[in-house]
């Protein structure tokens, strides 16, 4: 089973500006690798550009923000590649793609890491940090998942966040659940 960095993706749009996803990122040896799904402006911007930024941040907004219509963070340009970097994140990685495999529904890039670069300490995640990026994973996954999983996953990731959430943290989650609601609430209707 691969490593997969969770981490926030960034990659140059065709009008210049940026684009900003969170996605797992696939260690294989020297290489990461990119799996976007289709359609997706990841995929378009990588297939366009051939590079893209990971930004490691514990903001964790910044992952429920993209999945919720908030993806307006402050940025700034790369080191080493044409591209963009989230502005205050804790470290940073430029990849330049050099093997593309199509596939039916995520085609496969393998990327070589050009630069990294450590911006500030990263002490960790706390369980309320943890458990909103898990149901950030989760809310990109509703439309593939049964409801009954996501209310037992959500149950349980209430847990930590009840324990340990600060008010980034609590704004991330309300964010999150607002989407899921809204999420089943239209499915809902679409049955009646």
């Amino acid at each position: 089973m691969p490593f997969i960095r969770e981490c926030i993706v960034t990659t140059v749009k065709e009008n210049g500006g940026v684009h900003i996803a969170p996605m797992g990122i696939h260690e294989e040896g020297e290489n990461l690798v990119i799996l976007p799904f289709k359609p997706s402006n990841t995929l378009d911007n990588l297939e366009r550009q051939g590079t893209a930024t990971l930004n490691y941040t514990d903001d964790v907004r910044v992952y429920a923000g993209c999945l919720t219509g908030r993806s307006d963070w402050p940025t700034c340009h790369t080191q080493v590649i044409p591209g963009m970097r989230l502005e205050n994140c804790l470290a940073h990685t430029e990849l330049e793609v050099t093997a593309r495999v199509d596939g039916p529904v995520r085609p496969r890039y393998t990327c070589k890491i050009l630069h990294e670069a450590t911006h500030a300490p990263f002490h960790g995640y706390n369980r309320a940090q943890s458990a909103v990026i898990e149901l950030a994973i989760l809310v990109s996954r509703l439309h593939m998942l049964p409801q009954a999983r996501v209310h037992q996953e959500i149950s349980y990731l209430r847990i930590g966040v009840d324990k340990t959430a600060g008010p980034r943290e609590l704004e991330a989650w309300d964010w999150l659940m607002t989407k899921v609601d809204s999420y089943q609430t239209s499915k809902k209707e679409s049955r009646q």
